[in-house]
């Protein structure tokens, strides 16, 4: 990690932290620049949300720091508040009460009244989009434009470094996109920090930078083309009822391991389409369908641990 008075967005070192003596996070370091769209991303039980929690003030790491903005997490906790705009996964709005309203009740909690309150809320609003519907229930409002809201109360502090825990849970493909099209505007603007937590891999692929976490270890950090680059070759996906039962001779014969999920078989190979004439060769019409692909982070997350994203074996509280 970097000195912190250097004024990174966010800088961790060493970052430990354990729930009733099971750790959760284990000696992650990672910096976030200025103005960086930076994602922390792993499956349930990774460590993301634990991470999230203590950049937001909320959680005491057992060991280890982290700054914001030069600011001590544990030592300096107001003037961390004092950058951040958070919004967190689980929804905080009230649905009976107006989108404006909402917004004033934040605003108090942030001890900002008045005038400035106000001028706040539009900027909030026109920033998202919904300048004109500020008198509506929240309950009438669908799930993409709850968020947006969300969105919003994040903004009303005017931070310097925005946290996403998780912020399009729930919300359908379209709805998704708009969101980050509307977070990617808004950072292009104003020029903020964004870190967000996600286990989507599409979100992850969207960030200039991504810390990978698994069972609350950091195990890759890099932009996602680079991270994607440091697989070699291709990855060619078999299927076919009874296909695992060729798997030996596949290895035996054409010298590459594969990997078996169901009635599945994966493998990393130099020329995709090379392989698949030789398997067709071997197997024939056992083979019912077959894919190449260039590796994704879903390959580079599997590399770096031995197991596929989906499934963590030994789950830990996030």
């Amino acid at each position: 990690m970097t000195d912190p008075t250097t004024m990174n967005a966010v800088s961790v070192a060493n970052l430990t932290h354990a729930y009733n003596g099971r750790p959760a996070l284990r000696g992650i370091s990672f910096d976030v620049q200025n103005g960086e769209f930076f994602g922390i991303l792993g499956p349930n039980g990774g460590g993301k949300s634990t991470t999230f929690r203590i950049l937001a003030t909320l959680v005491t790491p057992t060991s280890g720091r982290a700054f914001v903005c030069g600011h001590d997490v544990i030592t300096e906790r107001d003037a961390v508040r004092r950058q951040l705009g958070v919004a967190f996964q689980a929804p905080a709005l009230d649905i009976k009460l107006t989108v404006r309203e909402n917004l004033v009740h934040h605003g108090h909690l942030y001890g900002i009244s008045g005038r400035d309150l106000h001028a706040r809320i539009d900027a909030a609003l026109e920033s998202i989009g919904l300048r004109e519907r500020d008198r509506e229930m929240v309950e009438t409002l669908s799930g993409g434009l709850r968020r947006r809201i969300e969105l919003a109360k994040a903004l009303m502090p005017e931070p310097t470094v925005l946290l996403l825990d998780e912020p399009t849970v729930g919300l359908d493909p379209l709805a998704r996109d708009d969101f980050w099209e509307l977070v990617q505007t808004l950072r292009a603007r104003t020029g903020m920090t964004v870190l967000v937590t996600t286990h989507l891999l599409t979100e992850g692929t969207a960030c200039d930078r991504i810390a990978i976490l698994d069972n609350g270890q950091l195990v890759a950090l890099d932009n996602p083309a680079a991270l994607c680059a440091q697989i070699n070759g291709e990855i060619v996906t078999l299927n076919g009822r009874g296909l695992p039962e060729h798997q030996k001779r596949l290895e035996s014969t054409l010298g590459v391991r594969a990997e078996r999920s169901g009635e599945t078989l994966r493998f990393v190979v130099d020329d995709g389409a090379a392989f698949v004439a030789q398997v067709r060769e071997l197997l024939g019409d056992a083979v019912e369908s077959v894919s190449i692909a260039r590796p994704t982070l879903s390959d580079v997350f599997r590399e770096k641990t031995g197991h596929a994203f989906e499934s963590n074996p030994e789950p830990v509280k996030d």
